[in-house]
């Protein structure tokens, strides 16, 4: 075996041992006896799935607070059209790698790029060389769907990094293209990605007639979602991922959250932007309990949000059958949590990961089976490094950002 992680416990409040090899998990549970190439004593430590960032913007990540009262019309003229043009491959690198390396500090091991980004197959392997050294896993979703022959290409990846394909989409594009593009994705076997609003007028109830809806499709925020849209979506099995810090900064509108899980449906999270929002999941997971809370008049079990920020956003996106859960087959992507020792075997482990943790109380996180954060400290990412180099050398025009615009 590779690793073992040896008497941690689990959000369900069980102790157990996790044992790994070649990046799968193998076993969950007591294994007395049991031998490792590494041990990691996880007495006193939370174990999680690792958390699923469903919508990011990673190479944002060198904007980091730029825009605390921006508004969305705002936000397109300074970030995606003057920032994103400033942006070579040589910067699209150093952004990359910065995001990949806040979100492994706060426990994200997958993240679904939205990668504005990919403008230039060069622009492209600059982003997929940014993962490769950052260790995270990655869906990169190309979002220069035009290129038709790079696009091509992320339907062959495999492994820790894959390909998805992001799109303007039905409410900011026209028809036509977006169904082309939908239908591209289909095809490759990539999941194709879309901001939406949903709401009376909206295209949601036309693309249902029209054959467009399913797993392969990811919807993001749609805030203006009405009940019978929720059910269009759930019934059809399409992915959902909300932004709930961004949406409220912003002014996009109240979370669908809990409109979603009226219909059934299963809502992931994602974090978005940092221009305006923390790179972490935790107060995505905080802002959903209590906006859920408000919307059932209930007490709504806080460690039930959990699910959001791990399963159900690796449903939204396509890749639960491989994250999002410990259990025997699924892939070694983990999180070992501090500063709940006095619950263990007491309280409501998860309830108090969503309630009371944050990004500082990331103590370890295994990627694929391998660690990547190690007692606090990222291995081989030096993120106060990576922070100076991209902001002194990839990105000079920033400050030219924080002025009015």
């Amino acid at each position: 075996m590779d690793l073992l992680i040896k008497g941690g416990h689990l959000a369900s409040g069980q102790r157990a041992d996790i044992l790994v090899d070649d990046g799968e998990i193998i076993s969950v549970g007591s294994a007395p006896g049991a031998e490792a190439a590494e041990v990691i004593d996880a007495d006193g430590l939370v174990v999680v799935p690792g958390f699923v960032d469903g919508h990011r913007h990673v190479w944002q990540a060198p904007l980091r607070g730029i825009g605390p009262d921006m508004t969305l019309p705002e936000y397109m003229t300074a970030v995606l059209g003057r920032a994103l043009n400033g942006y070579g491959p040589r910067e699209a690198h150093h952004a990359t790698l910065l995001g990949a390396a806040e979100a492994l500090n706060a426990g994200i091991t997958t993240v679904f790029d939205w990668s504005n980004a990919t403008r230039t197959p060069e622009h492209t392997d600059a982003v997929l060389d940014a993962y490769a050294t950052a260790g995270i896993r990655a869906v990169v979703a190309h979002a220069n769907p035009d290129d038709e022959r790079d696009v091509r290409r992320m339907a062959d990846l495999r492994g820790r990094i894959t390909g998805a394909l992001a799109i303007l989409g039905t409410d900011y594009g026209p028809w036509d293209e977006a169904v082309r593009q939908i239908e591209l994705g289909r095809r490759l076997g990539l999941v194709v990605s879309m901001h939406a609003g949903g709401g009376p007028g909206s295209p949601l109830r036309r693309m249902g007639e029209a054959g467009l809806l399913g797993p392969h499709l990811q919807l993001v925020h749609v805030n203006n979602m009405t009940g019978d849209d929720a059910e269009l979506l759930a019934d059809n099995g399409v992915g959902v991922t909300v932004t709930p810090i961004v949406e409220a900064t912003m002014g996009h509108g109240a979370s669908a959250f809990s409109r979603f899980a009226d219909a059934g449906g299963r809502a992931g999270l994602g974090t978005d932007v940092v221009v305006n929002a923390p790179a972490d999941l935790f107060e995505p997971m905080r802002d959903t309990l209590r906006s859920h809370r408000a919307h059932t008049g209930t007490m709504h079990p806080a460690g039930g949000i959990l699910a959001a920020a791990t399963v159900d956003s690796a449903r939204a996106i396509g890749i639960d059958d491989a994250v999002g859960t410990i259990s025997a087959g699924k892939r070694a992507d983990l999180v070992l949590l501090d500063g709940l020792s006095h619950l263990l075997g007491t309280g409501d482990v998860a309830g108090a990961v969503v309630t009371s943790l944050g990004p500082a109380d990331v103590h370890t996180v295994v990627v694929d089976g391998r660690v990547v954060k190690r007692d606090g400290l990222l291995v081989g990412l030096d993120l106060a490094r990576l922070r100076r180099s991209t902001a002194e050398a990839a990105v000079p025009y920033i400050a030219g950002l924080t002025s009015p615009v």
